[in-house]
């Protein structure tokens, strides 16, 4: 795991770009405290920070050539079947390190890009080849690294964070129309960017670069299977999920660096947790809690697990005010306006946990490959009508006039009811992007001055089938929506600030490819989500795992804007003469935004407020 930057000057004026190769390495140096190069040629510059993991010796420093000398690469991430790749593709091959890039670097040598769909794990890269003059940058099937790209006439850049492309002088200007999409998402969704000239490279794809131009090829796409959904019985589909799993989670031990897991509590972590320690003896565990909010303490569980699996366990466990107190250090680590307020427990996570190990496991991607959301549970409700279902949707009048926020139990049940009822009634495309959306469209454009956003509605960018017939569907475009725009960006920007490595077995790719195989009621049903995973690994779990609604976490923002935080709010972030000087937002709907907030109603004001004070602060640093 480290920190990748590059870039390519077509000509002369581009070389201005990359003579700051230097600066954009050394902006990301959190993501490789252990080592830094550069490589730079002709019209071709290449940057490295190192987190070294595997083979940890100078000898798999990078960048890092060919054994002829004709090929250069720069990579973050692992290939957890180097070995295997080895034996195999380059058997008889001599290599001078242990590494598995100089295992992806001959592997590359030999096939081309051919080779990215023999690599098992996850990455980006950038191979430069010193003879045909050609830079080829990649990034892994399910986006799990990074790769921001700029472009003008001059040249091409690219960096694992967005730092680095502003570290190599990039011009800094909003672009206003992806906007209405982060306050509907709280997020910038993937291929879009705050910044005008700068886009993410999908996930599957990979660029060809050179004199004559640029092109972008795709060398993996995840899909349904639907042939596949007759092929196990539901027993056989457990039995083959529980074999993959543990392969998943073997090749994942691999590290010449102290190795642990997060352990929550729930059901993801702790087979991730029960699988590992079949293969590592006192297996290091972590988990975070809540002394003053024992509702959302998870660790009572987490600790069963780890007692049943003899792990060497730590809890840390925080108030609200020690998350309170590391929001602007977690706001100088966000790359682009980002607002899913999780981000704050999962930094200190990986802060603290990075104390004890340099690796770490985690379930990240269970819920988004095999159904764990209530957003999924709502989506059968609809697509499986029942009697519960239509009275709740005959009550919206109801719901619509009743008190709704996040700062009660009832409170929030009235906001959820709500909500189904508000979406039950659409049509399958539109419903989806309701439920994956915290602000309607009309809601989110209207928190801008007059004419700041005109630009394309989101559903129209995006062309995933729902057909409202079929779970997997929605799946499907969670993957490629919000697991690559939200959860794993947020895993990585705030690991990578602490300089520690999260891998997470539920991507494997045999494990994905696998679940999306599989027919919609292994994954859900009217009793439970998640439910093959459940019932796969029932036997290697506590009995109180089961049969208990998954809590999540909610911060106290609510609470936070109307103490604490009111004054950042009401006379800087979200000042009324700031905000009518900016000019990006309508003073009005901010200060009646502000206004519902501190109201006996708010609903779910504090959610919006948190998403204008996260851009303003990134607006404030980067471009004021």
């Amino acid at each position: 795991m480290c920190g990748i930057a590059g870039g390519f000057a077509f000509r002369e004026e581009g070389k201005r770009y990359i003579d700051r190769i230097e600066e954009a390495s050394c902006s990301i140096g959190h993501r490789g405290p252990d080592g830094q190069g550069v490589f730079r040629e002709d019209s071709v510059a290449l940057g490295h920070r190192r987190l070294s993991i595997i083979d940890t010796s100078a000898a798999a420093n990078q960048p890092m050539h060919s054994a002829n000398g004709r090929f250069c690469i720069v990579f973050n991430g692992e290939i957890f079947n180097f070995r295997e790749l080895h034996k195999g593709l380059l058997a008889g091959r001599q290599l001078r390190t242990l590494s598995d890039t100089e295992v992806f670097l001959a592997l590359f040598e030999k096939m081309g890009t051919d080779c990215f769909a023999e690599l098992r794990g996850f990455f980006a890269a950038a191979i430069y080849d010193r003879e045909k003059k050609e830079l080829v940058v990649v990034r892994d099937r399910f986006g799990k690294k990074p790769v921001h790209v700029f472009a003008d006439d001059d040249a091409i850049l690219f960096g694992s964070e967005l730092k680095s492309l502003l570290a190599f002088g990039i011009p800094r200007e909003v672009d206003k129309t992806v906007l209405p999409y982060y306050f509907q998402l709280n997020y910038i969704p993937q291929p879009f960017s705050i910044l005008k000239g700068v886009r993410k490279l999908l996930p599957g794809k990979f660029l060809r670069i050179s004199a004559a131009g640029v092109s972008e090829h795709t060398y993996y796409e995840l899909a349904l299977r639907k042939e596949a959904y007759g092929a196990f019985t539901y027993d056989q589909a457990k039995t083959e999920l529980v074999t993959r799993m543990e392969e998943a989670v073997r090749l994942r031990l691999i590290a010449d660096v102290p190795l642990g897991a997060f352990l929550s509590g729930g059901i993801d972590s702790s087979v991730i947790v029960a699988l590992a320690s079949r293969h590592e003896q006192q297996l290091k565990t972590f988990s975070i809690g809540f002394k003053d909010q024992p509702f959302f303490d998870e660790t009572r569980y987490a600790e069963l697990v780890a007692k049943k699996y003899g792990t060497q366990h730590t809890v840390f466990r925080l108030t609200t005010d020690d998350l309170l107190s590391q929001i602007d250090t977690i706001f100088a680590s966000i790359d682009e306006p980002f607002a899913d307020s999780s981000l704050i427990p999962t930094y200190i996570l990986c802060q603290l946990t990075r104390k004890h190990v340099t690796v770490a496991l985690s379930g990240d991607g269970g819920d988004e490959v095999f159904a764990g959301y209530n957003k999924y549970e709502a989506e059968r409700n609809v697509s499986h009508p029942s009697r519960t279902a239509g009275i709740v949707k005959g009550l919206a009048p109801l719901w619509k006039i009743l008190p709704k926020s996040r700062n009660s139990k009832l409170t929030n049940t009235f906001r959820q009811l709500h909500r189904f009822a508000e979406v039950a009634g659409l049509p399958p495309q539109e419903r989806y992007w309701r439920w994956a959306s915290m602000l309607p469209e009309a809601e989110a454009r209207g928190l801008f001055a007059g004419g700041a956003t005109a630009g394309i509605p989101l559903s129209q960018n995006y062309h995933w089938t729902i057909t409202g017939t079929d779970l997997n569907e929605v799946l499907l475009a969670d993957m490629n929506l919000v697991l690559v725009g939200d959860m794993l960006v947020k895993v990585d920007m705030m690991s990578m600030a602490n300089s520690l490595e999260v891998r997470s077995p539920f991507l494997d790719q045999e494990v994905v490819e696998f679940a999306f195989g599989l027919p919609e009621a292994y994954k859900i049903d009217k009793r439970l989500k998640k439910k093959i995973v459940q019932d796969s690994f029932r036997d290697l779990l506590p009995a109180e795992l089961y049969n208990r609604p998954k809590q999540g976490f909610d911060l106290p923002l609510l609470d936070w804007f109307r103490k604490e935080l009111w004054s950042l709010i009401d006379e800087d972030l979200l000042a009324d003469a700031f905000v009518r000087e900016q000019g990006i937002f309508n003073a009005d709907t901010i200060a009646a935004l502000k206004k519902k907030m501190m109201s006996a109603n708010p609903e779910d004001s504090h959610e919006t407020i948190w998403a204008l004070i996260v851009f303003q602060y990134w607006w404030k640093k980067n471009i004021a």
